[in-house]
């Protein structure tokens, strides 16, 4: 808005020198003098450059993607304290979640005083293991989906389970979820499936890790 007031002011003063310089035979005319802006106009406008820049960043992080920062270790190695990750909310189809997948989610009603470190934060990110109409069991450090071992790519060699799955069917509509740090991930183990319509969306990528930034996508 502020380019297309300047461009406007000297297409009109090169417009009114020309006029001038023709009537009093050429360049030797009067010239039209610089005068400063109001200054009460440039704050004005620069006051409505920042609310409009401000409604876009809102804009974005309400539709589009969401950064967040991850306080705690759950789910190490694959995401670490400190990291800020990307959640996108704008391609999100809640149909479209599948096993395997990271995902950030508003807090378990069901998460009590207690029973996990911090039963008070807003959201919480972990990894989908079992989707719905699907049924799951652990035995030993091994998670069975529909009767058959897991496949699970993105967990160290002999990482531990910690806490049993008992045999379950996922009801309608809902998710087990789990930390990739299994031992020490307060997760569905402990407050049951989470309902899609909690999903806020799938996490796209680590752009900050130990300080710096980086890119590591999903």
């Amino acid at each position: 808005m502020t380019q297309s007031t300047l461009d406007g002011e000297q297409a009109g003063g090169q417009a009114g020198s020309g006029l001038g310089s023709a009537a009093h035979g050429g360049p030797a005319g009067r010239r039209r003098r610089w005068r400063p802006r109001n200054p009460r106009r440039l704050v004005t406008e620069w006051l409505v450059v920042l609310a409009v820049a401000v409604l876009v960043a809102l804009g974005l992080r309400t539709f589009v993607v969401q950064v967040y920062y991850v306080p705690s270790g759950s789910m190490e190695p694959t995401l670490q304290v400190g990291d800020r990750i990307v959640v996108d909310k704008f391609l999100f189809d809640p149909s479209s979640l599948h096993d395997g997948q990271i995902v950030v989610f508003a807090h378990p009603p069901g998460d009590k005083p207690g029973v996990c470190d911090d039963p008070n934060a807003a959201d919480l990110v972990k990894r989908i293991v079992a989707s719905p109409g699907q049924t799951i069991v652990s035995h030993g450090n091994t998670i069975y989906v529909d009767g058959r071992p897991q496949p699970e790519p993105y967990l160290p060699a002999g990482t531990q389970l910690g806490r049993a799955v008992p045999f379950q069917r996922i009801p309608p509509g809902r998710y087990f979820v789990m930390g990739d740090n299994r031992y020490y991930s307060c997760d569905s183990r402990y407050w049951g499936t989470i309902p899609g319509s909690t999903v806020v969306g799938p996490v796209v990528a680590v752009i900050w890790r130990h300080g710096h930034p980086t890119l590591h996508t999903f």
